[in-house]
């Protein structure tokens, strides 16, 4: 079975398309046609949800490889929530996408076993082992060292599975901790950098890139520019493309000669692309879904100009 990295690529070699579709609904986003049709309760939520994203994914699932789906605007409606993203990501699979559980997990020892075995491996239950979240890839935050990462790349040897590390990220005060220097004078993100390498090595696929892959933010071109020198081996997850202000033009430093090395998220551009004002004029509300796909054909234009 090949290697969550080389699905990941073919599938964007597929459909020409270096993007993944953030999934992080939150209940006020959504168009009044769906929430008028649920209860005002955490059950009515979640079905609002689900309806929403599976018409999204309907729409984008031949135009787009990938869906990132955000644990967190899920776990804020309790148990239904979790029902939701659990449902949300085995519609994506069925529907041919690679899916993302973008949960930032990161522990110790046998707490960090347990987060991979929910994202990425299988749960022991008497003589059975069963998946529970079945992902194709999970983020993971590494600021607690090896220890932390190493349960979920050995998972990801075992099952074929993916990992999104933490190096750079893409919020304002990232740079706080992220961008301080060791007495090497060399910053914390480059160190991460280099140790997401050093952990890929056995995980390498046909394409040169490993399962164990890298967060980089969009909205840092020079260190993402840095990084990608640093990691030639290594995948990125870019985010911060659109709402959060990163530019095509520099979301192409993060990609090699091949146009290859990354996939870009967008989460709010795509998912509320009917309210924009690019879109609104030209889609009903009703119609969101149909401006979500519109939005995806544009940036798809707009990255691989960039891109290639």
């Amino acid at each position: 079975m090949e290697n969550a990295i080389d699905r990941l690529i073919k599938k964007i070699k597929e459909t020409d398309n270096p993007t993944v579709m953030g999934l992080d609904p939150r209940y006020e986003m959504l168009p009044e046609v769906i929430k008028q049709k649920y209860s005002q309760d955490l059950e009515g939520v979640a079905k609002s949800i689900i309806e929403f994203n599976k018409n999204l994914i309907d729409n984008v699932c031949d135009i787009i490889p990938a869906v990132k789906v955000q644990i967190a605007f899920y776990e804020m409606y309790g148990i239904e929530g979790l029902k939701a993203f659990q449902e949300t990501c085995q519609y994506a699979k069925q529907k041919g996408m690679i899916v993302m559980a973008d949960s930032k997990r990161g522990d110790i020892g046998s707490t960090a076993q347990g987060y991979s075995n929910a994202f990425l491996g299988k749960t022991t239950i008497g003589e059975k082992s069963v998946p529970i979240f079945d992902v194709d890839f999970v983020t993971v935050n590494p600021y607690m060292g090896t220890d932390c990462v190493k349960p979920f790349v050995e998972d990801c040897k075992k099952y074929n599975k993916g990992i999104f590390i933490l190096v750079k990220t893409s919020n304002p005060s990232s740079g706080e901790l992220q961008d301080l220097k060791t007495e090497n004078g060399i910053e914390i993100y480059a160190e991460v950098t280099k140790l997401v390498e050093k952990w890929g090595e056995e995980l390498r696929g046909e394409y040169g890139y490993s399962s164990v892959a890298a967060v980089v933010g969009a909205t840092y071109p020079e260190q993402l520019s840095q990084i990608r020198k640093l990691a030639p081996h290594t995948y990125f997850l870019i985010p911060g493309y659109g709402a959060q202000g990163g530019k095509a033009k520099d979301i192409a430093k993060g990609f090699d000669e091949n146009g290859l090395g990354g996939i870009i998220n967008a989460s709010r551009s795509l998912m509320c692309a009917y309210k924009s004002d690019r879109w609104k004029e030209q889609f009903k509300e009703e119609q969101y879904a149909e401006a979500t796909r519109a939005e995806a054909l544009r940036m798809k234009e707009e990255l691989n100009q960039a891109i290639k």
